[in-house]
């Protein structure tokens, strides 16, 4: 994203105008240390020790990652995890306070926002109130005197399936279109890196998930190196590569979606992307590939190469969906197959699902989902088995808090 330089007199009539520093920021064009014009494809984005102390707090601690050139990377965490400072960081916005910042083979730890080969969609749109959309999208590049400048703003709005509104106003859009126009203007520019600041938190869900959709096409198109801030954990699962879960300052996992999600690490990244049953179990011995741990009033099976710790105390955990549920005197536990024993103390009819809610001794209430396919359902009070294959039985470390996450998760 860049800044122009302008002077006081300028800034004062862009202002009476209307137009808010944030739109300026988000219209202007890459400077001479930016994406050379006509240049496609992104360029790695490499994160080395990287914090941001600000006075009596620190926003994001020693953090180093590496984002591949053309991938859809996103940070995912809660409000106040360090994912929108670093965010900001690349954006050259916030100056870190230790560590270096590069894209492709340049240093840009020193570099003025306006010098970064990056351009940034905001949630706000931050779009030109008194410009039609053909401008807003070729402002950028009219500041850069680019020859081209308005035949490449239709080029960028076709993309974006809007060059049948260039010549309207913002006001007169919905949402969804707002945003649409926002990221025109954002790659009309080529930048090697596209930041988008949670840009789709303020449209409804239909318009959320239609974007969702879009964006991914647009970066699979362009190729470009996105990344994507957001607490959504839908929307970071289903249009990311690569997932990073942001906690206090540091990355608590990364990896691709359904890795992250089949196979947390931690009680945090289990909690925090979707539900997980997590209980409090021993080690008492190994059968094999599979650890033997105590748990619940018995024996509960776990594969070595699923579990942090292979001794001592351990969380282990399963995701709801994958447990069955059977009423006293119907189970079908298939052998091998890790049980739960407890009562159902409640039934919540989805649809799709149903989700009950079982109070086991020695754990706690454990959820678990069952499709809803005809069969009887139980009721509270119900006396209920519950089983799950040990495959998909994840070992945390016994120290890991059982409920981490699952406030954030929910806020």
């Amino acid at each position: 994203m860049a800044v122009m330089q302008k002077s006081t007199r300028r800034t004062q009539e862009e202002a009476a105008q209307g137009m808010s520093a944030e739109a300026v920021q988000a219209g202007a064009a890459v400077g001479s240390g930016g994406a050379v014009p006509g240049a496609s494809g992104g360029a790695d984005l490499v994160i080395e020790h990287i914090s941001k102390r600000f006075a009596g707090f620190t926003a994001v601690d020693d953090l180093s990652l590496t984002i591949p050139s053309g991938s859809f990377f996103a940070l995912l965490g809660p409000s106040g995890c360090g994912k929108s400072t670093t965010l900001r960081m690349v954006a050259g916005l916030e100056q870190p306070s230790a560590g270096r910042l590069r894209i492709g083979d340049e240093d840009v730890t020193d570099l003025p926002s306006h010098r970064r080969p990056v351009n940034t969609v905001f949630q706000s749109y931050a779009l030109f109130p008194h410009l039609s959309v053909l401008d807003n999208v070729a402002f950028g590049l009219k500041q850069r005197k680019v020859r081209d400048a308005v035949a490449r703003a239709k080029e960028a709005l076709e993309l974006v399936e809007l060059g049948h509104l260039a010549g309207r106003r913002p006001a007169q859009l919905s949402g969804g279109q707002q945003q649409r126009v926002a990221l025109a203007r954002a790659v009309v520019n080529k930048p090697q890196v596209l930041l988008l600041d949670e840009p789709l938190g303020a449209l409804d869900m239909k318009l959320r998930r239609q974007m969702q959709v879009e964006l991914k096409q647009i970066q699979t198109e362009l190729g470009l190196t996105f990344v994507h801030v957001t607490h959504d954990q839908e929307e970071a699962m289903t249009m990311a590569d690569v997932v990073a879960v942001m906690h206090e300052g540091r990355i608590e996992q990364m990896g691709a979606p359904r890795e992250l999600y089949e196979l947390p690490r931690t009680a945090f990244v289990a909690n925090f992307l979707g539900k997980s049953n997590l209980m409090r179990g021993r080690v008492v011995g190994r059968d094999g590939d599979y650890l033997r741990v105590e748990a619940a009033g018995g024996v509960q099976r776990l594969r070595a190469d699923r579990a942090v710790a292979h001794e001592g105390a351990v969380l282990l955990g399963v995701r709801p969906e994958k447990m069955r549920l059977y009423t006293a005197g119907e189970e079908q536990v298939p052998e091998g197959h890790n049980r739960l024993d407890g009562t159902i103390v409640d039934a919540s009819f989805t649809g799709v699902s149903t989700e009950y809610l079982v109070d086991v001794p020695g754990v706690g209430v454990v959820g678990t989902f069952t499709q809803n396919m005809g069969q009887a359902t139980g009721r509270a009070g119900d006396r209920a088995v519950m089983c799950w294959d040990p495959d998909f039985t994840f070992g945390l470390a016994g120290e890991d808090d059982v409920a981490a996450g699952a406030a954030e998760r929910d806020a």
